[in-house]
């Protein structure tokens, strides 16, 4: 069974404090899903690997959150792609 550990626990307050910024930082880039809890979640999650990694700095965490943020926005775009084609497609 998978232990459950709290973030709190895990890192100090200032990397908490950096986290947030970096995710509010990466959100804020986002035209599209940046209120979506699945958003916010997937960028939170590349934050936390990375701070994970031992780079709490501001600098490193909004760096990932960002590149998480132009993937889901990458595939966003995307998928609106496909399903224009699809509709184009359609009889």
């Amino acid at each position: 069974m998978k232990k459950t550990v709290m973030i709190a626990e895990s890192f100090d307050s200032r990397t908490l404090a950096n986290m947030e910024v970096a995710l509010e930082r990466a959100c804020k880039g986002l035209s599209i899903g940046a209120e979506e809890h699945r958003v916010r979640r997937r960028i939170a999650r590349k934050i936390l690997k990375c701070a994970e990694r031992g780079d709490i700095t501001l600098g490193g965490l909004t760096a990932a959150a960002r590149a998480a943020a132009t993937e889901l926005a990458a595939t966003h775009v995307s998928l609106a792609e496909e399903h224009a084609m699809k509709i184009k497609a359609a009889p």
